[in-house]
């Protein structure tokens, strides 16, 4: 497993759809392997294939604490195939956004299908931080940044700090 470097906004990669991986495939598995270790390293609780440059529709989730039993979820072109009618807000962060929180409403409960590490298709119901999290990680995955779901004055101004600070880094 290997860890791979993660992209930050405004990194136009992050605003590109993602395509279909079809088959799961060694490779697939690899990738979803580095992007956990990746994820765990970082440390966060969700990451999507293109905020490590990778173009594929593949997610990693684990919303485990700390010194908790790690239960990680591995997706190769996840859906949502169901919403509540219910909203709820929850301030999300992102590692391609580093340092950044705003609070983003989205359905409080979701169904999501998607092709496992092993190639079956499952089907899961997920609510509170998990559906958040597979939410916000499917966004990616469409080019979506939790960054586009805030007023435009906020998303502007966190988008210049992270300019800022990449020119600085540079």
């Amino acid at each position: 497993m290997a860890i791979l470097p993660i992209l930050i906004a405004p990194d136009p990669i992050l605003k590109q759809k993602a395509t279909l991986v079809g088959t799961v495939t060694p490779q697939i598995v690899q990738l979803m392997d580095d992007m956990l270790q990746t994820m765990y390293e970082a440390p966060g609780i969700g990451l999507a294939a293109p905020q490590v440059g990778v173009l594929k529709r593949v997610i990693v989730v684990d919303i485990s604490r700390e010194g908790e039993e790690k239960t990680p979820l591995k997706m190769a072109d996840p859906e949502i195939v169901w919403v509540s009618e219910e909203d709820q807000e929850y301030e999300e962060g992102c590692l391609s956004v580093p340092e950044h929180y705003s609070n983003v409403v989205r359905p409080a409960a979701i169904r999501v299908r998607y092709t496992d590490q092993n190639n079956k298709k499952v089907e899961i119901s997920a609510d509170g931080l998990l559906a958040v999290c597979i939410q916000h990680e499917i966004d990616h995955l469409d080019g979506i940044l939790f960054l586009d779901h805030i007023s435009s004055l906020k998303r502007n101004m966190i988008l210049r700090k992270l300019l800022k600070q990449k020119k600085l880094a540079s």
